[in-house]
Formats: structure tokens, C-alpha cells, sequence
């Protein structure tokens, strides 16, 4: 199970590295099972993170602060 220090980056790659694992079809089901539900609780910790970032994106929005101009 990921530490709570770990970035959302960490997390992604080790749940991609499960995916990989699983989609070999070469684990036994035990294993399987175990992988399965390590990768929902990634994916859960990671629907957290994107979902907080989301809401800071829409407290900037909301205070006016919508566009990015670069002037030359």
C-alpha cells in the first residue's frame, strides 16, 4: 500500500506496473485478487488527489483569474 508521502506520479506508475502484471494472465488468482485490490485502492488515492486539484483549479477561476495571456 502507497505511503501517504508518495506523489501522485509514484502512484500512477505503480498502478500501471499492476495493470502490466495482471494483463499477463501468468498470476495465480490469489495473486491476482491481491493486485486487483491494491490497484483500487491506488486508483481511489488518486481520484482524491485529481478531485482536490480540480477544486483549486475552480477556486482560481471563480476569483477572475480565467486567462493566460503572453504578451510579446
Amino acid at each position: 500500500m502507497p505511503r501517504k508521502s508518495e506523489s501522485y506520479e509514484t502512484m500512477m506508475e505503480k498502478l500501471e506496473e499492476i495493470v502490466r502484471g495482471m494483463d499477463t494472465g501468468d498470476l495465480p488468482l490469489e495473486e491476482s485478487m491481491k493486485k486487483y485490490e491494491e490497484g483500487i485502492k491506488l486508483t481511489n488515492k488518486l481520484y482524491k488527489i485529481l478531485n482536490e486539484a480540480e477544486g483549486k483549479i475552480k477556486l482560481f477561476t471563480e476569483s477572475g483569474e480565467k486567462e493566460f495571456k503572453v504578451e510579446n
